[in-house]
């Protein structure tokens, strides 16, 4: 529970967070009548703002945070800046420093855009002057409000987040590997396929001996790459992963593509029973701990789901079976796993590489030199590789 006091009286609500963060500790009550500068303060400190003004001044006041984030305090800005670059510089002497020094500045960027908080009613509507009505982004997010459901307390920021996942369920993002007109619709909490390069990978790599017949995806996520797969021919794919969400989004894309008949999701932990020509996986590509729900498919930590699909492929690939391993050379550039690391994990795991296809990356942050990563961003590559169990 939130708990907090204002103007003498005790007040609760039901603490939300996606993250399973806990309850801010001190919490003060905050509207149209406190200045910016105030508020970045209060947020600096640990201080939570619950917001009873208008809704609109909310998310102005979020965005004065962003711009207090983004800019050096004090008079001479340039100097501030210079001296902010030669201590990021002195600090971060390798690429993995410069990676956890990028990922403490993130966390407490974090810290301070989610000190504004939003209360909704049982309904999922929110009580303030000018405010949306966001119910069916919630509804879509968490599901429909239960009977004894009760006021509850969440950051301003994760409400946003909430509904950009409803915007982009509803426009989709353009997937032509699947056909002209298709789409595939992430949901709230599941990854978007923005990243075409891997998907392209895998329309272009060949299907082993015997693929047509039956192949797994392993983490499918939207179900984009197990929609592919059936696309390109293979007669019955069984698609894996342990999230509910997952699985309920790449239900939805599965249907909307007419593919339900031979795509066939099942929740477990990497594979399913039995053994296929073909076995995908698209892991998280950096050894990191994930915070948020959606970094989960960012971040692998201790490369935990790499090495388990790794390790179990042998045992579910047919003797002239192939598995394909889709992972970006990002970690090694940032020096967070390096490449005989990688290859030492296959061979270990009874695996030989037949054949790796390579593609350069084509998000912007490869092209943005302002992005604190930009030298390990630049090099990146993305890979499909090619593996196969050795003989006995």
């Amino acid at each position: 529970m939130l708990q907090w006091q204002h103007q003498g009286i005790d007040h609760q609500a039901a603490w939300r967070s996606e993250s399973g963060l806990p309850a801010p500790r001190r919490v003060v009550v905050a509207d149209d009548t406190m200045p910016a500068d105030t508020a970045y303060r209060l947020a600096c400190e640990g201080t939570a703002l619950l917001w009873q003004g208008d809704f609109h001044n909310a998310r102005l006041l979020l965005d004065a945070l962003k711009r207090r984030l983004d800019k050096p305090a004090g008079k001479s800005t340039a100097k501030a800046r210079k001296q902010l670059r030669a201590s990021s510089q002195q600090t971060a002497q390798t690429p993995a420093e410069a990676f956890h020094h990028y990922r403490m500045a993130q966390g407490q960027r974090a810290r301070v855009l989610g000190s504004i908080l939003i209360a909704l009613q049982p309904d999922y509507s929110i009580a303030l002057r000018r405010a949306p009505d966001w119910k069916l982004a919630c509804t879509e997010a968490w599901g429909a409000p239960t009977a004894d459901a009760t006021v509850q307390v969440l950051t301003l920021r994760e409400l946003l987040g909430v509904v950009g996942a409803h915007e982009w369920r509803k426009k989709g993002v353009a997937m032509p590997v699947l056909g002209k007109e298709a789409r595939i619709y992430p949901h709230y909490g599941v990854f978007s396929p923005v990243r075409g390069e891997y998907v392209a990978l895998v329309n272009e790599a060949p299907l082993p001996e015997g693929a047509r017949e039956r192949a797994f995806d392993i983490g499918t996520g939207t179900g984009v790459l197990a929609a592919l797969l059936a696309k390109r021919g293979v007669k019955q794919v069984v698609a894996t992963d342990m999230s509910p969400r997952a699985l309920a989004c790449a239900q939805d894309n599965i249907a909307r593509l007419g593919l339900s008949e031979r795509v066939q999701l099942q929740q477990v932990d990497l594979f399913p029973e039995g053994q296929a020509a073909l076995i995908v996986c698209n892991p998280p590509w950096l050894p990191a701990r994930a915070v948020t729900t959606l970094e989960h498919a960012v971040y692998d930590e201790n490369s935990a789901m790499l090495r388990g699909f790794l390790n179990g492929l042998r045992a579910h690939l047919t003797p002239e079976g192939e598995g394909w391993l889709i992972l970006s050379d990002l970690a090694e550039h940032l020096g967070l796993r390096s490449r005989e690391e990688l290859m030492g994990w296959i061979d270990a795991a009874g695996l030989y590489v037949v054949y790796r296809m390579d593609t350069e990356p084509t998000h912007g942050k490869a092209q943005d030199s302002s992005d604190a990563l930009h030298a390990a961003r630049s090099a990146e590559m993305t890979s499909l590789w090619r593996l196969k169990a050795k003989v006995a």
